[in-house]
């Protein structure tokens, strides 16, 4: 039990405390593209609505619906890219911090 415990908590902090700070920002990474992926779809989709299709193309009610509901769709595809392009770069430049020696 005692063995589980050292490798357990070796594997959480490295000697210089790196981890902390990679860990920290990892989180804030992901909480910034949590709220990205819930408030930008939902804005585009109401603004877009309200004031694209209905308002400057003047499209029924019913149209305006499916097309909003378009850009919300490709909103969301953008952020995951976008997440998935930051989570590899971050990825990758700690990988190369790690490897100099």
């Amino acid at each position: 039990m005692e063995r589980y415990d050292k490798v357990a908590s070796n594997a959480l902090v490295a000697p210089d405390g790196r981890n902390e700070g990679s860990l920290a920002s990892t989180l804030r990474t992901l909480l910034f593209f949590t709220a990205l992926m819930i408030i930008l779809p939902i804005g585009l989709y109401f603004s877009t609505k309200a004031y694209v299709f209905e308002g400057t193309f003047g499209m029924s009610n019913r149209d305006s619906y499916f097309y909003a509901a378009i850009v919300a769709v490709f909103a969301v595809h953008v952020v995951l890219a976008l997440f998935v392009y930051v989570a590899w770069n971050e990825g990758s430049r700690q990988w190369r911090e790690g490897k100099q020696d």
